[in-house]
């Protein structure tokens, strides 16, 4: 009677206890595993990425366009909400019939069965753009390292460009921009026309970026988008200041196209912007690349920076006040935990800058238009 017992308690019966979620966990983390050992092989991944990933990524792309809103948020708060309720009745139904053990076994399974599924899908479908071509591979450009000189005269670049742009965008009656969101995103689908033209590794159908409606809960969590491979939708935060919002919408849908870096991604995003000539999307972009290369340029030379600082129009510094203000409200643990679990995630893709990847399209920028720039 013992042995039987002991066979009764062995692996066969806790294999029993959720026998489906068991075999997803298995399949999970021999699929995890086998993206891991595969890193290193860049034209493996090259091959899935184009093979698979992006034919998987374009069908999704326009059936998911179709659908008004963000599937991905939905989904998202689905399984949320199911997670959550599965774990309320596990443990009411603990309260009323016991077995303790089994139950709380039984959603510890449930819990590592969404993770992985998540993770594992991941993987498959984004992992493997990291460690395939990346986009100044496929767009034949090189990034080659830059002086003082150079980065100066590319920030006054943008910083004139701003200028320019500002006051052909909409404002309020503070002078702050008040872009319309809904018309930009609405314009979204035809932004990388002409930087296609340019860079064909960029073709992709003409699908807008998403709103996401819980935007605010974006803030929080310190994300003006995402890109969410399970659904290839382009997801952005509706409620930060409109200012920047156009050059995030053109940043997610450079994930679209397979631009997995966070610092290529930005140097895109800036590049299919001036490309397209919208007002909304220059001036967004003008914002974001000054953002960048002025950081760079005040670290690097701080009276350069305040010549070029010194120029800014009154209603770009404006809207740079704006954006602040709007961001400091936000300054709060949640914030830093969130900060910290993505900042390990770029670090876990060998993002070895970390945050610090969103502005190493500094390079990229400087390289690609200091030519226009001197000639000014």
């Amino acid at each position: 009677m013992e042995k039987t017992r002991e066979k009764k308690r062995g692996p066969a019966a806790i294999f029993r206890l959720c026998p489906v979620r068991h075999t997803v966990i298995g399949l999970c983390a021999l699929l995890i595993a086998a993206h891991l050992a595969t890193r290193s092989d860049r034209a493996l991944n090259r091959r899935v990425s184009e093979g698979f990933v992006r034919p998987v990524h374009r069908l999704l792309s326009v059936l998911t366009a179709r659908i008004p809103f963000s599937v991905a948020e939905g989904l998202i708060a689905l399984a949320v909400l199911s997670l959550l309720g599965y774990a309320g009745w596990s443990l009411w139904a603990g309260f009323r019939r016991g077995a303790w053990g089994k139950r709380l076994y039984r959603l510890f399974a449930a819990f590592l069965t969404a993770a992985l599924v998540f993770y594992g899908s991941f993987c498959l479908l984004w992992g493997a753009y990291f460690y395939a071509d990346d986009f100044l591979t496929q767009a034949g450009l090189s990034s080659e390292k830059i002086s003082t000189e150079q980065l100066e005269a590319v920030t006054a670049y943008f910083a004139d460009l701003a200028n320019a742009y500002a006051p052909q965008v909409l404002r309020d009656e503070n002078g702050v921009c008040a872009t319309d969101r809904q018309a930009v995103l609405a314009r979204s689908p035809e932004v990388y026309r002409r930087a296609e033209a340019l860079f064909p590794c960029l073709a992709w159908p003409e699908v807008p970026a998403k709103p996401v409606f819980f935007s605010r809960i974006m803030s929080y969590l310190d994300f003006t988008g995402f890109f969410f491979p399970l659904t290839a939708e382009a997801n952005v935060n509706t409620d930060y200041p409109p200012a920047l919002f156009a050059s995030t919408v053109a940043h997610e849908l450079a994930h679209l196209r397979g631009v997995a870096q966070e610092q290529e991604a930005n140097f895109v995003a800036v590049l299919a912007c001036l490309e397209y000539g919208d007002a909304d999307y220059v001036y967004s972009a003008a914002l974001l690349a000054y953002t960048y290369l002025g950081n760079a340029l005040h670290d690097a030379d701080r009276g350069a920076w305040e010549q070029v600082y010194d120029t800014l129009d009154e209603a770009v510094l404006r809207d740079f006040a704006a954006n602040r203000a709007y961001w400091s409200r936000f300054d709060t643990p949640v914030q830093t935990v969130s900060n910290t679990v993505y900042e390990n995630f770029l670090y876990s893709y060998d993002q070895d800058l970390g945050l610090k990847s969103y502005g190493a399209c500094v390079d990229l920028l400087v390289n690609y238009y200091y030519d226009t720039a001197s000639a000014k």
